[in-house]
């Protein structure tokens, strides 16, 4: 599913995308930033937290932690078009 979702995305964000969740994610993801909040209310696809990245935050990433396998799974990417959220080239609503 996540593949899709990036192939949605234009290929010179990868770098960036690729980057931005290697910093952020691999230490304290479950720790609120700016940019880093905790979903209040529960989505179709299971994620308990969302990342927001790049020009004018317009990047989503979507994830679970797994506390006792010390993993974080990450369920979503997405590209926030104006009010709309895109995954996979659909709108998605949360």
């Amino acid at each position: 599913m996540v593949r899709s979702h990036l192939r949605a995305i234009e290929p010179k964000y990868y770098s960036l995308i690729r980057k931005t969740i290697e910093e952020q994610l691999p230490f304290e993801p479950y720790i609120e930033t700016t940019n880093r909040k905790r979903l209040k209310r529960s989505v179709d696809f299971g994620a308990q937290w969302e990342l927001r990245f790049g020009p004018d935050n317009r990047f989503r990433v979507f994830y679970t932690i797994d506390h006792e396998l010390r993993q974080v799974n990450i369920l979503a990417i997405g590209e926030k078009r104006g009010a709309r959220l895109m995954m996979g080239g659909e709108v998605v609503r949360l």
